[in-house]
């Protein structure tokens, strides 16, 4: 809706100024509520009507744009798009997947409080736990995300304020039962934290089987094209308020860039899923009967062992899966070396298949113990299928297995 003080400008008779003046201020402000595509607002400061509104909108009191680093009509586009997505009240973004991490973790806990993590998760956001926040005093447990009702129970201490998972995980595909933890939190006044990466609300809506907070790493399927990096959590409005304090007092903000391409990604996601869920299950398929694979992780083949766990809380599978392959290290390496058009890259859920070694890359910091614990192998490979014809994908791993094979021999 156009204002006052758009009004004001555009009638402005600016023949009085000089050509110094009109460049700088001629057509600044525009109305572009009839724009039928979001716009992008590349703007690190909004104007106000008066003293009394700008005192407002800072205090809080009256709604509006303040600063970029906690307020962008772009990025707030892209957060009311997810939490619709996910069946939440809000959102809030962030500049990382584990910048959301980071800003759960400085909004809800402190010194002296206790987190239980599944194993499993991806490294990064095992070590920002286990290392760097228990640096300011913040202890966490792992356990096996497949344990017992009674084994999550029985690490549930009176100082414990988070449960957090993801599910599946990344890149053993197992996955957490989300109902059940969320009824164990719930009768512990605890917070659930799921991480819904690798299925996004198009086959999984973590909010409705009892999840407080969902995390989302946007730069994985949701922008779908490996363009750029972000994060973002849903969860109800005043949990997601106590997050957007600490993004206006910390600054791990999603640039509105980044937020009008996922934005715009989000419009086409449910689509994306399919494809790589169909040329994943294919790749699966022709995995699961390779002489040279030992074993293969995807939530989507029908002898994962919790099969019917996920029937019940996945409606799809995406693109990611592991496998095994016969041998160890060298002949992994061999394998990655021998590809051709395949890319050898960390990055997952983009439009070109990608693979990589997760001993060595995404979980090469943590230890072999960590490492061990949490599957990851010396023979494990993750890759993440894009939307290349899978007979493509096929002869080019097919000439890698007989490249690694041959030379091991």
């Amino acid at each position: 809706m156009e204002t006052e003080l758009d009004r004001g400008a555009m009638d402005r008779d600016w023949r009085r100024y000089s050509l110094a003046t009109r460049a700088v201020r001629a057509g600044q402000y525009q109305d572009v509520s009839d724009q039928h595509s979001e716009p992008l607002v590349l703007t690190s400061s909004y104007v106000f009507s008066d003293a009394e509104d700008a005192a407002e909108k800072f205090a809080g009191r009256r709604p509006g744009n303040v600063y970029v680093r906690f307020t962008n009509p772009t990025v707030r586009a892209f957060e009311q798009r997810v939490a619709a997505m996910e069946g939440t009240g809000d959102a809030v973004a962030t500049s990382s997947g584990m910048a959301c991490y980071m800003t759960v973790a400085l909004a809800l806990l402190h010194p002296g409080d206790h987190v239980i993590l599944a194993e499993g998760m991806f490294g990064t956001t095992s070590r920002l736990f286990n290392t760097y926040l228990r640096n300011f005093g913040v202890a966490a447990t792992f356990i096996n995300v497949n344990a017992g009702r009674d084994e999550w129970i029985s690490l549930v201490q009176s100082n414990t304020k988070l449960i957090v998972v993801e599910s599946p995980t990344n890149p053993m595909m197992q996955v957490a039962d989300i109902r059940d933890l969320s009824s164990i939190a719930r009768e512990n006044g605890i917070l659930l934290v799921v991480d819904n990466t690798l299925c996004t609300p198009v086959y999984q809506r973590p909010h409705e089987l009892g999840a407080n907070l969902i995390v989302h790493s946007a730069g994985k399927y949701i922008d779908g094209q490996g363009r750029c990096g972000g994060g973002i959590i849903a969860g109800r409005e005043g949990l997601v308020a106590q997050l957007r304090d600490v993004l206006r007092t910390v600054g791990p903000s999603l640039s509105p860039y980044n937020a009008w391409l996922f934005l715009k990604s989000l419009e086409t996601l449910p689509i994306r899923m399919q494809e790589h869920t169909r040329n994943a299950s294919t790749l699966a398929g022709w995995l699961m009967r390779h002489p040279a694979v030992d074993k293969i992780y995807y939530t989507g083949v029908r002898d994962h062992p919790q099969s019917e766990l996920i029937a019940s809380q996945q409606s799809g599978h995406g693109g990611l899966l592991s496998f095994r392959i016969r041998g160890g290290r060298r002949e992994a390496w061999r394998f990655l070396d021998a590809l051709k058009l395949i890319s050898n890259t960390t990055n997952i859920r983009d439009t070109k298949t990608m693979i990589t070694h997760p001993a060595t890359t995404t979980h090469g910091r943590l230890s072999a113990a960590e490492r061990g614990s949490a599957g990851v192998s010396d023979n494990l490979l993750r890759i993440s299928i894009g939307f290349e014809d899978p007979d493509d994908l096929v002869l080019d791993l097919e000439q890698a297995f007989q490249a690694a094979m041959k030379r091991s021999a």
